[in-house]
């Protein structure tokens, strides 16, 4: 004979969430999650969402496409003919894209505008 359980009650619309972030960020998620409850849409800047990158924007523009396309550096290298290595040190800031290489980048990477790597 089954033994009667005791489920927890369900709300079939909620679902509680835990997570874990710096104290300094609280108060933006809590203003984020109340947007998102009462629906409210609004649109975030990269410096709201990320201000360490501020001035870092196009090695982090390359690396968030070809994340974006779960692509390697090595398979973007393939596809565009340029060597990993530089790819690398496109991302890192360490060697700049110029036109060219912006355009086989956008074209790999399925970019309308090639002028975001610039």
């Amino acid at each position: 004979m089954r033994a009667a359980t005791k489920k927890p009650h369900t709300d079939e619309k909620m679902v509680k969430l835990t997570i874990r972030v710096q104290k300094k960020n609280v108060s933006k998620i809590r203003d984020y999650v109340r947007a998102v409850e009462i629906g409210e849409e609004r649109n975030y800047t990269v410096a709201e969402v990320f201000p360490e990158y501020i001035g870092k924007e196009q090695k982090i523009v390359l690396r968030a496409y070809r994340t974006r396309q779960g692509l390697t550096q090595k398979e973007i290298s393939k596809m565009t003919g340029i060597p990993q290595r530089h790819i690398s040190e496109m991302e890192n800031g360490k060697r700049g894209i110029g036109k060219e290489r912006a355009k086989l980048l956008a074209d790999a990477l399925q970019v309308s505008d090639y002028r975001v790597f610039l």
